[in-house]
Order: C-alpha cells, then structure tokens, then sequence
C-alpha cells in the first residue's frame, strides 16, 4: 500500500524526493547537532507553556497545543488531542477520534485551515455512525497527529480570519524547516495493540529538517505511517415503532397489547460485529527561502491518504422492518403472531412470536480518502512600516468507496422466535427459533452493491497588507477569492433483490458458500452465527462486472454536487493604548463576503429523474472587536463580540425530491437550494491570571444569539402520502402501503447559546525535591441551549438542546515531567447529548429525540529517556473500556436502546530517536 501511494507520484511526494535529496547533501557534513531554538518544545510542560504564551498573547480567545517534541504530538490523533481543550468535545468511529464540536456547535459549524488555507476532509463508516460523510464536518482521522506541530482553536471571529463559523476557527500547522536551527532529525516507532481485537500493528514516524546559505534556505520533510486493526461488538434495535407500524401485527395475535399505538417493539434486534483495518501515510514538505530580512516566500505541500477495510456480520428479525407486500414472501409484520409479551414503560421488551422472517448479513467495505494541499506564501516589507503578504494554494480531498458489497440470506416464516431486553437492555437475549450457527437452508434474498465517491476541492488565493501608522495603531486589510466544489455520486443496482440461481436451480445458499462468525469480545447471546460468505458468492456470480443484473448506475439522492464562489475583503484596526494605568489592546473591523452557490441534484420525476440546478447569491456584512485589559501584568480582561455565519450544510442544498429503499431504511428526502445561511451574534467575556510561570486560571463567559437555525422535518407516513407514482418501487421490495420517513431541510427561528469555560493549570514548582515535577491541567465547560424544533407543517413540537450539545464537558491530567522519567493520566468527559430532534417513528417524532450516553475516557502514558536522544514510551487508550451507547426517548416510554458497542483499550510500546 505504501509503495502504491509513492509510486503516483503525486506533486507532493516529488516535492518530498527533491526535499530529501537536498538534505541528504549536508545532513552527512554535520557532525554535531546545532542547538534548538526556543522555538522547538521539549516535554509535556513545555508544550503547556507555550500553549500558554499563545493564549495570552492573542488579541481574542484562542488555545493552542503544541507539539511536546520534534515530531511529537500529545495524542496520537488530532481530534482527541482537541478534546483536551475547554469547550471542545469529540465523536468517534472505531474507537478513534472523527469530528469536533466546539462550544455546543456540531462540525458542520467548524472551520479548518492547514497552514492558513480553509480546507475539507472526509471518510466512510458504517451505517449506523451516518456513513460516508458529505458535510461540511471535517474528518481529523486522515491526518497522523505527527505531521503538525501546533493547533489552534480561535473561539472569537476577527476581521482577518474568513467567515463560515459559528463554534470556532481551527488552525492546523505543519512544521517549517525556520523552526530549528540546522540539522535536525526525529524519529519514533511503536507497536499498537488492541485488546479486544487482539491484534498488533506498526506506527512509524519520521522528521528531518536544515537550513542553508547562512540560514537563508530551508528544507522540511516529515513522514508518519500506521497501521490500525479494530473491532467493534454490540447490539443494535434499529429504533421503536408502534403497533400500527407497517401494517401491525397480525389480527389473531394473542398477546393483542401488542398491536396497540402506544405500545413499541424494536424495528430489527439484533447483534452487530465490525472488523475496521486502517492504513495511513501522510507527508509533508516545506520550502524556505528568505533571500533578505524583508522577503520571505514558503511552499508549504501536505499529503495524506488513509485506506480502510470494514467487515460487518450481522444475524436479525427483519420483520419488524417489513409490511404489506405484492410478494407474499415480503409480508412482514402482518404475518407475525404476537404469542406473548411483556411490557414496560409502553415498550415491548419481550415478545414471543411465529411466523417471523430471520436475515443474516454480511457487508465488505474498502475505502480510502486522499489529501493534498500546496500552498505558496509570500510575504515583503516596504520599509519599516508597510508589509505585503500573499498566499495561494489549493486543496483536494478525494474519498473512494468502490467496494461497499453487502450479501443477505434470510429465512422465512420462522415460528418460536423471541427477544428479552429485561435484564441488561444492551445484551438481550435473542432466541431465532433455530440453531443460528446451521448452514443449511438459507435462501439467497439480496445482493447490494452501493460504490460511492465524494470530492471537496479548494481553490484560494488571498492578498493582505499591514500597515504600522502610528505606535499604537496598525490597519490590516485583504481580499481573499476562494472557490469550493462538493461533489458526490452513489451507484446502485436496479434492484437489489434481483439475485441469480444457484446451480442447483435453487436460490438456497450452498453450505460451502457460507462461514461462521461470532462475537469475539463480548459476551452476547446468540454469540455465533452463520453468514454468508461473501467472496465465493461474488465469485460464483461475478457480481462486480457491471453487466446484467449487476449493473450499477446513479443513485438520485446521492447525486449531487455544489460549487461556491466566495469573493470577500476585511478592513482590521489593531490597536494599544493606556486608559490611566491601565493597558489596553485588541482589534476592531469588518469583513464583507458574498457567495454564490450553484446546486445540482437529481429529481424525480414521474418514472424518470432530471438534473435541476438552482443558483443564488446571498452576502454578508460582519462587525467583529475583541478587546484585552491588562488590570495588572499578570490578570487580563477580554471583550470579544462579532457577528458570524455559517453556511447551510451541503446535504440540505440538493434540489428536488428523492426516493431511496436500502432495506427496511426507506426515505422520501427532499432538498431545499434556497436555504439562508445559519448567522448568529457572538458575545465573549474571560478572566486570565497568569499567577506563575506555565501557570493560569481563567473564567471565560460566552453568548450566541442564533438568528436563524436549520431543521430536518421527519415524519413517518406509507409512501401513499407522498403522491409520487408507484413505479418508482418496483424493485425496491416495498409498496404503496409501507411506512417511508419524510425529510425536508427548512430555516427555523434560532436561539440563546450560552455557556461558561473555566480552565486552570499549574505545574507544582513550589513542591519539594522531584514533587515539584508534577504538574495539573483542569478545564471544565457548562453549555445551555434550548431550540424550537418544529413538524412538517411548521408547528412547534418540542423544544431541546442543540444537536450535539453536551451540557457539561471537563478534563482533567496530571502530569510529571522528570529528566529520565516523564508521564501523565488524563481524563476527559462529556455529558449526554442529544443525535436527532425530533424522533422518527410515530410516538416519538412529537416530543421524542435520539441520544447518547456521556463518556470518560481514560488515558496514561510513561515515558523513560535512555539518555539526551533515546526515549521509550508505553501509552494506554481507553483504560476502562468505555463503550458507546445510543438510545430514544419519549416521556411515555423513558429511554430505549438504539445502538451499543465496546471497542477496548488500545497499549502502545514505542521507541524515539531524536539528533
């Protein structure tokens, strides 16, 4: 995979070749190492304290993470290292590190720039973690941590920092060749192992760097690698439905209760296995030149690509999922008998049954996503007072998913099926009336074949200058002309119950065309199963040749593009000056934008699908001032206030209407091109003592008034509802009497955000002998938002917290930082929050919502340095094993199980070098 990714031969990794064999000229001559300037940090505290300078030295409230060492990051990947700072809180997929959201505000509502460009990332997951993804939110598990050297999260809006965030701005640095002196070299290498999928991996990392010409050139190249193998277990409902859902339990059920409106059954119980095995290569190359003292120019290239496989074993009753059918084979529900049942809290959590449908999957999926960025700067000045800088650069992220195969056997009409959720709701005991692990007699009932593809593209360029007027005043100002193309396309079979004979004549499944699988971390019950075994029936029927029944062609709903033009200029102040004995300093200024966005999509039409685009220009005007005074030298007050925007999410944008079947997962969406973009008025107050060196304790208090906000209307109606024409079902396995879940993206009144960061560090320098190595980080957040979230029709229904929002958040590491021996445990903790507003299904989509448990997460590290330039490490992820665990609730029914897994702990053994 790795020879692969050098043989393209990208414009970067040539950049990396010539970069290496500069440095190869000089790195030989240099017989000892050129001290490092105070750029470089060396240990855990020294990344707090410059974190620290940074913060303090800002104009609005930003934190920062620096890199502890030469290619040495705190964590192992960027998002789990954000979640270290006040505010910010991660989602996972695998156990690892996926999405940010910051104050409250989910990722579609923050910005990433690497090295000053805006850009956008993305991968695939399974279904039930929203699958590939085609927002806005950016994707951090691309990136190795060890390719940048410095983040930093700008929680206030200025004037010289482009719009479309409401929750922060997110810089990601790389390492330039000027922040050492000379020759300097890092590597490391670990073994990763996972406990519960008992598998070992390797994780490389390198960094080498020079200067030449008497410092006046510089070369940079940094090279990480991994290698990753996960697996994922639990248990899954797939959520509640009611009663009359599709179609309702037959008449002559005897435990009639069951058939009523108020009482709900999961949709498919069931238990779930996910393999994950990751690849990941990133690069990044840097160019200096600074011919005089005024002139500086960097060319700046970062790539990365991660490739991934994913296979997920599945055993269910798909009945629950199922109802009328012109296929008598495909009646669901109104062929089950109800024989008898428990119910608690107007939940059927236990129920025995006939006449049930039994589905065993198996799903293989093969993705990867590659990343390039080149970015040039420059930067002159005219004097001791005028500067001229200018950047342009570009990026690319290209996420492939050719492979996402998925082959069902079922069994019908099974009698003596059951499920208990009684004892522990997220280990039920599932009884399929049959032995789960016999081969025999399965029938062959779908073949899915799903490719998809998802392009974001940048293209930036930006002129700035800064002008020094007067000792306590400088303006800045710029023109900045981004353009951004989203692109997506999805390809299905005409029908996916289309599947062939086998030679036999028969569609039942040969024993040898299956295999067994089982739950391998957890305990479960049933704990094994059979499935079929995908690979021999692909091969049997040659299902990836794109002819016949197993051509694949666009899915309407997944093809889709939008571009942006963004044409945008600021005007900033910045300003110092004394109001008696007190210091002031901040900026005030204004940035204006417009935008024009074209939006394509497929719309149904009658038996057929049209490409519709819909193109508008909307503009922003956006005041911002951020304000520091300096009571004392150690005690500073901020002021920050700005007004902001966020644009709508790309999902939203899709003219028309659309309908998809992907099992018993049946949607009607319908796109909305004229939504406005999220604005809001942003208002921030903070607290700082710096009352010791690397020291500080802070009180941050902020306000957002969100003008307008963007829903997802979902309701559950038969697809009779819709008005659309029958045809469009054929080959779907559905018909006009099935329940379809409608959505539509409409702008909704907004809300009050408001919330409290407090945050304080100290190391224990005032401690005796090796007591004073020690050392404390602790932040704590408190975020309080109620929305309005309405129906189809624009009635008010519930009102709730944000999506995404966890109202209390905290971390907490103490670390030591000795010369031989250095260490810390960490803890980091969100509060339960809240997956979608409001429910889906009919009892819940009025006052029900989807949610998940709060976590803490545990982590340690040791490290012990053989001397000045050896070190060896041991780090442990997710000590106590903390699972994820989403539900539903409504006040009738209190919370149900959606979707619960257990990744396990993650040991890393590593050895670094340093010269």
């Amino acid at each position: 995979m790795q020879s692969r990714n050098i043989q393209k031969k990208t414009p970067v990794t040539l950049l990396a070749l010539s970069i290496g064999l500069a440095l190869s000229g000089t790195a030989l001559a240099q017989e000892t190492p050129t001290d490092l300037d105070t750029v470089t940090v060396t240990g855990y505290r020294a990344s707090v304290e410059k974190a620290l300078d940074i913060k303090r030295g800002e104009a609005g409230v930003v934190d920062a993470i620096v890199a502890e060492d030469i290619g040495k990051f705190p964590d192992l990947n960027l998002a789990e290292s954000l979640q270290r700072i006040p505010g910010v809180v991660i989602t996972r997929e695998a156990g690892e590190g996926r999405n940010i959201s910051v104050r409250g505000l989910g990722p579609d509502f923050t910005r990433v720039r690497i090295n000053g460009m805006e850009a956008l990332t993305t991968v695939g997951a399974g279904d039930q973690s929203g699958g590939t993804n085609r927002g806005r939110g950016f994707d951090f598990n691309v990136f190795a941590s060890d390719l940048f050297s410095q983040l930093l999260v700008r929680k206030t809006a200025s004037a010289d920092v482009e719009e479309g965030s409401l929750g922060a701005t997110v810089d990601l640095r790389t390492a330039r060749p000027f922040d050492y002196d000379g020759f300097t070299f890092a590597a490391s290498g670990q073994a990763s192992y996972n406990a519960m999928a008992e598998k070992a991996d390797p994780r490389v990392a390198a960094l080498i760097s020079n200067t030449f010409a008497d410092g006046t050139f510089g070369a940079l190249l940094s090279v990480a690698y991994s290698e990753r193998q996960a697996l994922e277990e639990g248990s899954n409902t797939g959520r509640w439905a009611n009663g009359p859902s599709n179609n309702n339990f037959n008449a002559a059920s005897p435990f009639a209760a069951a058939r009523g409106a108020n009482v709900y059954h999961p949709r498919f119980p069931r238990y779930l296995q996910m393999e994950h095995e990751q690849k990941r290569l990133g690069v990044t190359g840097t160019l200096q030149w600074k011919p005089t003292d005024a002139t500086e120019i960097s060319l700046d290239t970062l790539y990365s690509k991660i490739d991934a496989k994913r296979d997920e074993h599945y055993i269910e009753a798909i009945s629950f999922s199922r109802g009328t059918s012109t296929n008598p084979r495909l009646v669901g529900k109104p062929a089950m008998i109800v024989k008898n049942g428990a119910i608690e809290n107007n939940a059927l959590v236990y129920g025995e049954f006939d006449n049930v449908d039994i589905r065993t999957e198996n799903r293989h999926d093969e993705w990867s996503t590659e990343f390039k960025q080149i970015a040039l700067n420059g930067q002159h000045r005219f004097g001791d007072d005028f500067t001229l800088s200018g950047k342009v650069g570009i990026s690319r992220s290209k996420h492939e998913n050719p492979i996402q195969t998925t082959i069902i056997m079922d069994k019908y009409d099974v009698d003596n099926y059951s499920y208990d959720y009684r004892g522990n709701s997220r280990f039920p005991t599932l009884n399929y009336g049959i032995d789960p692990t016999n081969p025999a007699g399965w029938e062959l009932a779908e073949i899915r074949l799903r490719p998809q593809y998802v392009d974001n593209d940048f293209d930036t360029g930006q002129i700035d200058f800064n002008w020094n007027i007067s000792p306590g005043f400088r303006l800045k100002g710029g023109i900045l002309a981004k353009n951004y193309t989203f692109k997506t396309v999805e390809l299905r079979r005409a029908s996916e119950l289309a599947v062939p004979n086998f030679p036999d004549g028969s569609k039942i499944v040969p024993v040898d065309m299956t295999q067994q699988e089982g739950l391998k971390g957890i305990t479960g019950s049933p704990n094994n199963w059979v499935v079929p075994n995908l690979d021999a029936i692909a091969n049997q029927f040659d299902i990836y040749s794109n002819t016949g029944i197993f051509a694949v062609a666009p899915r309407a709903n997944n093809v889709r593009s939008v571009e942006e033009e963004d044409r945008g200029g600021y005007l900033m102040g910045e300003f110092s000056t004394e109001l008696g004995s007190i210091p002031f300093s901040g900026n005030v200024g204004v940035r204006y934008v417009r935008t024009k966005q074209s939006a394509t999509g497929l719309s149904t039409l009658t038996t057929t699908t049209v490409s519709t685009t819909a193109e508008r220009t909307y503009d922003d005007t956006l005041p911002s001032f951020n304000l520091v005074a300096e009571i004392t030298p150690d005690f500073l007050i901020r002021l920050g206030a700005a007004k902001v925007m966020s644009r709508p999410g790309l999902g939203n944008l899709t003219p028309g209407s659309t309908v998809a079947v992907a099992g018993s997962a049946r949607t009607i969406a319908t796109g909305n091109p004229n939504l406005d973009p999220i604005r809001a008025t942003n208002v921030d107050l903070g607290f700082e003592w710096y009352f010791a060196e690397g020291a500080m304790a802070g009180v941050g208090l902020f306000y957002k008034d969100i003008d307008t906000f963007i829903q997802t209307t979902r309701e559950t109606h038969p697809y009779s509802f819709s008005g659309l024409p029958d045809a469009l079902l054929i080959g779907t396995g559905a018909s006009p009497d099935s329940d379809f879940t409608y959505t539509k993206p409409v702008n909704t009144p907004g809300g009050e955000l408001k919330g409290v960061e407090v945050n304080y560090t100290q190391p224990f320098t005032f401690l005796p002998g090796k007591w004073s190595n020690l050392g404390v980080q602790l932040n704590y957040t408190w975020v309080d938002s109620q929305i309005q979230y309405i129906n189809s029709s624009g009635q008010p229904v519930l009102k709730a917290d944000l999506t995404g929002l966890s109202r209390t958040s905290w971390n907490a590491t103490l670390f030591y930082e000795g010369k031989v021996f250095s260490g810390r445990v960490s803890a980091t903790n969100r509060d339960d929050y809240l997956t979608q507003v409001t429910g889906t299904e009919a009892g819940f989509n009025l006052d029900g919502y989807h949610g998940m448990t709060g976590t803490t997460f545990i982590d340690a590290s040791i490290r012990y340095a053989i001397n000045e330039k050896l070190e060896l490490s041991l780090e442990g992820i997710n000590l106590t094993n903390e699972a994820s665990d989403e539900w539903v609730y409504s006040p009738s029914t209190g919370q149900l199980p959606l979707q619960y897994t257990e990744t396990g702990r993650q040991f890393m053994l590593g050895v670094r070098y340093k010269f």
